[in-house]
């Protein structure tokens, strides 16, 4: 099995600790394990910019975990898929009636662009890895680095509903707007938002209790949620602001998020809900890597449906959409991951399955390695230059620091 040098530890602590000290992030905290046993867990920095009363970030710490939670919602629809419950080739409108007569879209970037009626029929299996057409309008922001208005709290008026959710997605078209005919591209987008209404509607569960039920649960996981409470609110990672001029700045509102208050929501996000400290999100990546190993005998999904996640499944060329969109060279997209075709120099091996989350969350688990990371911070705007930049370094001095 593969194990981590003290040399590798130690290169590790000292990346986190000098990125903090040198005011490059406010704090950061990063987690990888082993198939067998966890090998690294680090942390540096506060809980809350320049606030040293709110504590310093530790390992049960919550970091809002953004687009990571997509894994989430796909585990779950896999599940039900397993179960024979509904198929990779349902059509998804016989579940999501607000689904029907899409339109496609001649140019999203333009306010002011045509649409035709949709052709094609949006699959399941097309919103497990963003080839339905659905996607996040870019022109419907009231700035570059804003989130979709249905993915901000202030937008649903106080209506959190999935009929509101519905009418923001569809914006200023007759029905749900698509880039492109479903199955034929890739684009980023609602997929795993309608993923959840899908799961909620055939079981007659919410999400948060779905998961907790068939996911964390059986895993013995407690602190990831859809529902982020009082007493796990007092352990949250508060954001912090990255101003053009490069300063950071205490979180004041600055750019839109979406609701936390429990009694308010009545849509549960499933492309940008959840919370979680990175341990529990660590020990969710450890046991899909377990499954596709063949060594895990309770798994929460088959062995061939973990496997399938790392198998790249989208059309020939859309790969070029991936990168336009990620920056990232040799990427594909599988079953709710983002795949390297090719060893990354230094860094992941071909086959990893990856993605990360709006407010500053990374993770990804390297089947050939046999490990899996997380690494937190809560910095926007998304992509922030500095926590990319630990990223990578932290990366580099991980796979420099590991042996068999």
């Amino acid at each position: 099995m593969v194990h981590l040098t003290d040399k590798g530890k130690a290169a590790l602590d000292e990346l986190l600790s000098k990125a903090v000290a040198e005011g490059k992030v406010p704090g950061a905290s990063y987690a990888v394990t082993g198939l067998d046993k966890e090998l690294y867990y680090g942390e540096a920095g506060l809980k809350s910019f320049e606030d040293p009363s709110a504590g310093k970030i530790h390992d049960k710490s919550l970091f809002w975990i953004c687009s990571q939670t997509k894994l989430v919602s796909t585990i779950a629809i896999l599940q039900l898929i397993e179960a024979g419950k509904i198929s990779y080739e349902t059509p998804v409108v016989d579940i999501i009636p607000e689904l029907a007569n899409p339109v496609v879209v001649e140019d999203v970037t333009s306010p002011t662009s045509g649409f035709k009626p949709a052709q094609n029929t949006i699959l399941v299996k097309h919103l497990l890895n963003h080839t339905s057409g659905l996607y996040y309008s870019p022109i419907n922001k009231l700035t570059p680095e804003d989130l979709n208005p249905a993915y901000t709290a202030i937008a649903y008026e106080e209506d959190h509903t999935v009929e509101k959710f519905f009418k923001l997605v569809k914006h200023r078209f007759p029905a749900v707007p698509l880039a492109f005919e479903p199955g034929t591209s890739w684009m980023y987008g609602w997929n795993s938002d309608i993923i959840v209404f899908i799961v909620e509607r055939i079981t007659g569960i919410s999400i948060q209790d779905y998961t907790q039920k068939h996911i964390f649960g059986p895993l013995g996981l407690t602190r990831i949620t859809f529902h982020l409470t009082p007493e796990l609110e007092k352990d949250l990672v508060q954001l912090t602001y990255r101003r053009k001029d490069g300063k950071l700045e205490k979180w004041a509102g600055q750019l839109g998020v979406i609701e936390r208050d429990v009694e308010k929501m009545r849509v549960l996000l499933g492309g940008i809900g959840l919370y979680s400290t990175l341990k529990d999100y660590l020990a969710l990546l450890r046991h899909v890597l377990l499954i596709e190993a063949g060594q895990e005998t309770q798994g929460i999904l088959r062995v061939e449906t973990a496997k399938s996640l790392f198998v790249p499944s989208i059309p020939e060329g859309s790969a070029a959409n991936i990168e336009l969109f990620t920056g990232w060279k040799d990427v594909s997209f599988g079953v709710g991951l983002c795949l390297a075709t090719a060893d990354w120099p230094g860094r992941r091996k071909k086959g990893s399955g990856f993605w990360y989350g709006w407010a500053g969350t990374y993770y990804f688990m390297d089947p050939a390695t046999g490990i899996a990371v997380t690494y937190g911070t809560q910095v926007v705007p998304t992509c922030d230059v500095e926590v990319v930049r630990l990223w990578e370094a932290l990366e580099r001095a991980l796979y420099a620091g590991l042996e068999n």
